[in-house]
C-alpha cells in the first residue's frame, strides 16, 4: 500500500479530471443538487454498489462490501457550490451564472469517486464495508446532520470516518491534518437597536440607536479580549451594521450582524453571554430597546487523536515523508463533517492544491471567485482515500 497504489490512482487522474471539470461546470447550491447527484450515480453506475438515497436532500450513500467481513468506513466527499460569479478565465468555468465550486467540492467528490473505483477493484484487499457519503449542503446548509438524522449512515459497526478538504494554501500533494479541534463552530447574530427616530437638527428629541450601535461593536471586542482565554479563543466578527437612509435623519433602528467563532461549549456559551450582556447594558444605558437573535451554527470539527495518526502514517506512505505534516494550528473556518465527528471517531485532513509556480501564501484562497487548484494534486486525494480505507480495513485487523 505505497506506490502501487498512488499509481493506481494516477492511473485514473485523466478520469479524475474530466469529471471534476464536468461538476465545475455545473455548480448547483444548497441541499438540492440534482444535476450533481445525477452525475455522481452516473458515475458509480457500473462499480456494482449499493445505494441509500436520501428523501429529504439529494445525498448520496454508496456502499461497497469487501470480500472479508468487518467493520464499516464513512468516506465523505461534500458537493454544493457558493453563490459567487467565477472570475477564472478557465476553459471549463462555471456555466451557471450566479455560482461557483470555489471551495472544490466538486474536487471532493470526484477524489471520492475515483476511490470508490480504485476500492472496487480491490474488493478482495478489505475486509468490512466502506460507505462512501456524497453529501450536499455543507456551505451552511447543515448536509451531513441531516444526513445523520435520516439515518443515512446508521450502521454498528463504523469505526470511523475520513473526509479531505483541497486549499490552495498549502503546496500541492501535501497532507496536513492535526489531532482535536481542528476548524471552529461558528455561529451567527442579529442584533436590532430600537430607539425613536427624529430630525438631525434635534437629536435630543429621538433616541438615537446609531451612537449605540457603535458602541457595541467596540464594546464587543474588548468583551471578548478581556474576558475569553486566550488559550481556548474567540473570534467576534461584525460584518454588518446599517442604519437610516439619509444624512438628515435619525433613524429609529440600527441592525448588527456578525459571527462567532470558537473552539470549545465553555468558550462557545461565554461568548454568547457576553454578546447578550453587552447588547443589552449599552442598550439600556442609551434607553433603546434591543432584539438579540443567536443562531446555532457547526459544532467544533474535533479530529480523534488515534485516527488522526493513522492518516498520517498513510500519508507519508503514500506521498513521502516530507509530505505528511501536522497542521500547525486550528482553522476559524467551520464545518459540517463536524456532526460525522461527533458519532464516529475520525478525521479531516487538508490537501494542498496550490497551482505550480505560485506562493501558497499569496493565491487566491478557497471562497474566492479567483481560486483555480492544481489538478495533478487530485490524483493523491484518490489514494488517500483508498488508502486510509485499506489500512483500517486490513484482512486480520483488530
Amino acid at each position: 500500500m505505497t506506490t502501487p497504489l498512488l499509481e493506481a490512482a494516477q492511473a485514473l487522474a485523466e478520469r479524475t479530471i474530466a469529471f471534476r471539470r464536468a461538476l465545475h461546470q455545473h455548480p448547483e447550491i444548497g441541499l438540492h443538487l440534482p444535476v450533481t447527484r445525477q452525475a455522481v450515480l452516473d458515475e458509480l453506475a457500473d462499480l456494482g454498489l449499493t445505494l441509500r438515497m436520501s428523501d429529504t436532500t439529494s445525498a448520496v450513500v454508496a456502499e461497497l462490501d469487501g470480500a472479508h467481513p468487518g467493520p464499516t468506513l464513512i468516506l465523505r466527499g461534500d458537493m454544493d457550490a457558493l453563490p459567487l460569479r467565477e472570475d477564472t478565465g478557465l476553459p471549463f468555468a462555471s456555466r451557471i451564472d450566479g455560482a461557483m465550486h470555489a471551495c472544490g467540492h466538486d474536487t471532493h467528490v470526484a477524489m471520492l469517486a475515483g476511490a470508490a473505483r480504485l476500492l472496487a477493484a480491490k474488493r478482495d484487499e478489505l475486509a468490512g464495508r466502506v460507505l462512501f457519503f456524497f453529501q450536499p449542503g455543507e456551505e451552511g446548509e447543515h448536509g451531513a446532520r441531516f444526513a445523520l438524522e435520516e439515518g443515512l449512515l446508521d450502521d454498528p459497526d463504523v469505526v470511523g470516518a475520513f473526509a479531505l478538504h483541497i486549499t490552495t494554501q498549502f503546496p500541492s500533494g501535501e497532507i496536513h491534518i492535526r489531532p482535536g479541534p481542528t476548524m471552529a463552530a461558528a455561529d451567527t447574530f442579529e442584533l436590532v437597536l430600537t430607539g425613536r427616530g427624529g430630525h438631525a437638527s434635534a437629536p435630543h428629541r429621538a433616541l438615537d440607536p446609531v451612537p449605540a450601535a457603535c458602541e457595541i461593536v467596540t464594546a464587543l471586542q474588548a468583551a471578548i479580549t478581556r474576558r475569553v482565554n486566550v488559550f481556548d479563543p474567540a473570534v467576534l466578527t461584525v460584518g454588518r451594521v446599517s442604519a437610516g437612509t439619509t444624512s438628515n435623519v435619525i433613524p429609529a433602528t440600527a441592525e448588527i450582524e456578525g459571527t462567532i467563532r470558537t473552539f470549545s461549549a465553555r468558550t462557545r456559551d461565554e461568548a454568547h453571554r457576553q454578546l447578550r450582556s453587552v447588547a443589552e447594558g449599552v442598550a439600556a444605558a442609551h434607553g433603546l430597546r434591543v432584539e438579540l437573535e443567536i443562531v446555532q451554527g457547526y459544532p467544533v470539527t474535533i479530529n480523534d487523536a488515534a485516527f488522526s495518526a493513522t492518516v498520517r502514517e498513510v500519508a507519508a506512505a503514500l506521498l513521502g515523508e516530507q509530505r505528511s505534516a501536522e497542521l500547525a494550528e486550528p482553522l476559524m473556518g467551520a464545518e459540517d463533517f463536524s456532526y460525522v465527528l461527533e458519532r464516529y471517531p475520525g478525521a479531516m485532513a487538508f490537501l494542498g492544491a496550490c497551482p505550480p509556480g505560485i506562493d501558497p501564501q499569496h493565491a487566491p484562497a478557497n471562497h474566492s471567485n479567483l481560486v483555480v487548484f492544481d489538478e495533478a494534486a487530485l490524483s493523491s486525494g484518490v489514494a488517500m482515500y483508498a488508502g486510509v480505507a485499506l489500512d483500517r480495513l486490513r484482512p486480520g485487523s483488530p
